[in-house]
């Protein structure tokens, strides 16, 4: 089928009280691998690129991936920018085709995080692209992305925020991390269920990767509808070519240990998709 926004989507999933998993995609294998794991369970999927990946080899490239994996699938995905550190990106993403565009003005005072989210919100508006901004700073390191020790959102701050950006969905922080966890990572979901009771339009949990699986549900239980993967899903990857190469020390076929990084990633998704609960939900 086409590619499809995240509106509905995530629209559905807070009616459900579930949560659809984005997982962020850095090759062909990893589309494919993201695609089988969504068919076989029947769930609705969000692949997502980062201006670091983007930079790698275009926002077309990645784009034509996730639309060919579409046009394949009997389940709804969509294409989503992730971090997208600028308007003038956000805009590359909404002409090439892009479905879903994150606008990321965490690092910047509240004001100018409205002014550019309101921007964005505004510019893919007559396109109904939905809009995801952050608001708080999510924090770790990840390509070029750095929060540093990160800053949680505020209840208040997030109401207003919402109210004036026009934004579809909003990342909140509430003490997750980008890249590889160093401890045990403590949530303030308190935090989320007060942001939930003021925040009407969905809510995005970023730095998933490395949460125990009850963190997550709970989130879920508490508000979120959109749960990103990244880190895992590289390391799913790399570990399956490194096993596929450390028992066939002899291979050269760029296939063999790509299939074998394939299908650590599909089991991985997988796995992430019914801690979700998305399963199904096609």
């Amino acid at each position: 089928m086409p590619l499809v926004t995240t509106k509905e989507m995530l629209l559905n999933a807070q009616k459900g009280r579930y949560a659809v998993g984005a997982f962020n995609v850095e090759n062909m294998e990893m589309v494919q691998a993201v695609l089988a794991a969504a068919e076989e369970l029947q769930a609705p999927v969000i692949m997502q690129t980062t201006p670091s990946t983007v930079k790698y080899a275009g926002l077309d490239y990645y784009y034509a991936n996730v639309k060919a994996a579409a046009c394949r699938a009997s389940v709804p995905v969509a294409v989503h920018l992730d971090h997208g550190s600028s308007f003038e990106l956000a805009m590359q993403a909404l002409r090439v085709g892009y479905t879903s565009i994150m606008i990321d003005g965490s690092h910047s005072v509240f004001e100018e995080n409205i002014e550019v989210s309101r921007r964005v919100a505004d510019a893919c508006s007559p396109s109904g692209v939905p809009v995801e901004a952050e608001l708080g700073k999510v924090g770790g390191k990840e390509d070029d992305l750095d929060g540093g020790a990160g800053g949680y959102t505020d209840p208040m701050e997030a109401k207003e925020f919402a109210e004036k950006t026009g934004v579809s969905s909003l990342a909140v922080a509430i003490g997750t991390a980008h890249g590889v966890y160093k401890g045990e990572p403590k949530l303030d979901l308190d935090r989320l269920t007060e942001i939930r009771k003021v925040v009407e339009i969905p809510l995005v949990l970023h730095g998933a990767s490395g949460l125990s699986d009850e963190a997550v549900k709970e989130s879920i239980k508490r508000g979120i509808c959109k749960v990103n993967f990244a880190t895992e899903l590289r390391i799913a990857y790399t570990d399956g070519v490194k096993k596929c190469l450390k028992d066939a020390p002899d291979t050269f076929d760029p296939k063999k240990y790509g299939a074998a990084g394939r299908e650590n990633v599909k089991q991985l998704v997988m796995n992430r998709m019914n801690v979700c609960g998305c399963d199904g939900k096609a």
